[in-house]
Order: C-alpha cells, then structure tokens, then sequence
C-alpha cells in the first residue's frame, strides 16, 4: 500500500500499487515524491519498485528490487539496500548496514556507515567511503577521493593507504612540478618526463652523491688510524685486565666499548659519521615515489591531462596512460638497473656474506621489476627508465679523476677509472 497526501486537504489517498508496502511519500506542492519516510513503527520489511525518483529517504527497514534509484539528496537509516540495479546521484549515503547486490554506485557524496559493501560492479565518483565494515565484490573502485575505516578486508584497507599516499602533498607538488615543465617548455609529454627526471636527478640527487662519496672518502680514509689505535687499544685493556684480574669476557667489553668511543670521537674530528652517506636514499627513494605516483594519478581517466598523456607519447609508446605492450621499456628497465648492480659489485674487490646477499637481493629486485613495469602506464615506465639510465651517467661521471681532484678525495683512486671498470666487467662475465 503506498500513501501520498494530498496538497490541497489533509485526507490521505490511498493507492494501491504492487511490490511496494508501508511506505509513505508526503507530497507538498504539485511534483510528485519529494520525500519518503517509513518510520520504525511501521514495520515496513522491503520496499519494491522499479524506480523511484525520492529527494529524501530515511528510517527504511528494507531497499530491495529497485531497478533505479537517483535524485535522492540524503539517504539513511536503512537497515538494507540490496538488488538495485543503478544508485546515483545521492548526496549522502550513511547508517546502512549492508549494502550488497548494487550494480552501479556513483555520483555519491559520502558513504559511510555501511556494514557490508559487497557485489558492487562499479564504485565510482564518491567522495568520502569511511566507516565500511567490509568492501568485497567491489569490480571497479574510482574516484574516491578518501576511503577510511575499512575493518575487515585487506583490499580495503590497502585502497585506503594508496588513496592516502597518492593523495599527499609530496605527489601533488610533483604533478604540479610536471605539468609546469610541460607547460612551460611545450614539448611533448614523453620528452617533458625526460626533461623533468634529468633536472631533478641533476639539481638534488647528484649534489647528494657527490657529498655521498666524500663522506664514504674520509670514512675510508680514516681506517688505517682506526687499525693503529685499535692495536694500541688492545695492549692498554690487556695491561688493565692483568692489573684488576678481568676475564676475557671483560676484557672483550671493555674494548669494543672504549673502540666505538674511539672511533666516534674519529667521526665527530672529521664529520664524517656513516650516516650522512644514507642521506641519499633518504632524499632519492621519497622522489621516486612521489613522481611514479604523479604520473600515475596523471594517467588516470579522472585526470583532465588523461587525453594529453594519452596522445603524449612516441615511438612504440605512442600512449603514456596504457601499458608498454611491447616489453621494450621494462626490459630495458630490467638491463639498466642490473648494469648499475653490476657496476657496484665490481667496486668491492673482496665482499662480505652480507654484501654478497645484499646484491643477490639487489639483482633479484631489478628482475622482478621488469613484469612490474609492464603493469604500469608507460609514463611510469618511461620515468623509472630514465631515473635510472640518468643514474647510472651520473655514477660514471663521479668516477672520473678530474672530479676526485675538485671534491679533494682522500682515498686513493684509480687514474683510468673507466678502463679499469672496462677490464673487470670482461674479466667477470666475458672469460
């Protein structure tokens, strides 16, 4: 039975229409069905129609069988919302406590409150999703600006840590960065990421590694001191050990204590300490991130650079938002980030277990990176392409004895670099 009253008297019309039960639509001027509320008492377990084109709908014990349901600006207090076919257009969706069986959610506000959320086949153009119990079944999820409070499924709370990370002031001053470049230069969108990589690669991470190599030059420098006082060291404990009759296991303390005294007093003198070598990493890997994410939010079909990038690209990646489907850019990837492996190795001359397993993982990573790139838009991949080519020039360049001399290196090194790095790559892989 469904209830319309009238605008002109106060007596209420009854109309009979099949499928839909103890609800009631008020009616206050000549447009038909501006709110509908079934209040708790009335006992209304379902309500079924084909479309209903509501403003407000609230305190419904049951939504289900509803081919089209749009225009409402605030739906709540529903107990549940199954079988609609399409829900768009609501302001604001909350206090249901499942929702399931939808086969189109969009244009929605803010979704919260929701127990479950599942067998959705696309969720997309909503604001905020917070508060969901649990998110299964979802086929598309887009467009969502922020999605908080997911308790139950993993794939919620990992949508919700990227949505986070993607959303961050880092990578939107990344775009920002990218877009001026291209803007400003007018060059096509493949060679404005090139030009882009180059400059910052250029402008903060070579500064940082060329402070990188002085600091690891005094550290090396300062071993042969270090040797000598750890000598000294060992004979000044053994003559304490006698004096107070310590045991070895004393004596063992007692050095390694006064030697890591010893030798951070060695790295205050010449400010050197180890860790100012990993200010690279720190600075380099927060870049990486942060660009690989703006061009992926760039690539996205939300983005209004999404036609730009689309038709930015060249050669064989004439698309910068879809996938290299040829391999060529991840597998050239893979190469360039195994020579620089390679490249490094080749610097120890007698290595550690833990520095042999470290490159083992090394190696490991730039494989696997490889079907990783092959995944991504071809911006992505062409930015982590050129990082790493750019890296690999400037770890060439840094090895030259001409910038040895302007840095004031400490440690001895090589005169014929480049022909030394030639003879030992040979004499590992080509014999």
């Amino acid at each position: 039975m469904l209830s319309v009253a009238g605008s002109l008297r106060t007596s209420v019309l009854q109309l009979p229409v099949r499928g839909v039960c103890s609800a009631t639509f008020n009616r206050k001027s000549s447009a038909p069905g501006h709110t509908c509320t079934a209040p708790p008492s009335a006992g209304c377990p379902a309500v079924c129609c084909h479309m209903l084109p509501v403003r407000t709908l609230s305190a419904v014990r049951g939504l289900s069988n509803v081919g089209t349901l749009s225009g409402a600006g605030t739906l709540s207090g529903v107990g549940t919302l199954s079988g609609v076919g399409t829900l768009s257009g609501v302001g604001t969706l909350s206090g249901v406590r499942r929702l399931s069986g939808v086969g189109r959610l969009s244009g929605v506000g803010r979704l919260s409150g929701v127990g479950t959320l599942s067998g959705v086949g696309t969720l997309s153009g909503v604001g905020r999703l917070s508060g969901v119990g649990r998110l299964s079944g979802v086929g598309t999820l887009s467009g969502v600006r922020r999605l908080s409070g997911g308790g139950h499924d993993d794939s919620a709370g990992a949508a919700g840590w990227y949505s986070s990370l993607s959303d961050s002031a880092p990578v939107h001053l990344s775009e920002h960065f990218l877009v001026s470049v291209q803007q400003m230069s007018g060059l096509p969108w493949w060679l404005s990421i090139v030009v882009a990589t180059l400059s910052v690669r250029t402008l903060i991470t070579l500064p940082l590694a060329a402070y990188q190599m002085v600091i690891i030059s005094k550290v090396e420098a300062l071993q042969a001191e270090i040797s000598e006082l750890a000598k000294r060291l060992r004979y000044e404990v053994s003559v304490r050990a006698r004096e107070r009759g310590w045991t070895e296991k004393e004596c063992r303390f007692q050095f390694k204590k006064n030697l890591r005294r010893i030798v951070s007093q060695l790295y205050v003198r010449d400010n050197c300490h180890p860790f100012k070598a990993s200010v690279l990493v720190w600075v380099q890997l927060p870049l990486w991130i942060s660009f690989s994410l703006a061009l992926r939010n760039l690539s996205l079909d939300q983005s209004a650079l999404h036609s730009d990038l689309a038709a930015g690209g060249a050669l064989w990646f004439s698309d910068l938002t879809s996938p290299d489907s040829t391999w060529i850019l991840p597998v050239c990837l893979g190469l360039i980030n195994l020579l620089i492996v390679e490249v490094f190795s080749l610097q120890r001359v007698n290595p550690s277990r833990l520095q042999k397993t470290v490159t083992n993982f090394i190696r490991a990573f730039s494989v696997l990176m490889i079907p990783i790139a092959a995944t991504v838009p071809s911006s992505m991949a062409l930015y982590w392409f050129t990082s790493s080519l750019v890296g690999f020039s400037h770890n060439l360049f840094l090895r030259s004895p001409t910038i040895h001399k302007i840095l004031k290196l400490r440690s001895h090194r090589s005169d014929s670099p480049y022909r030394d790095l030639l003879s030992a790559f040979i004499t590992k892989y080509c014999r």
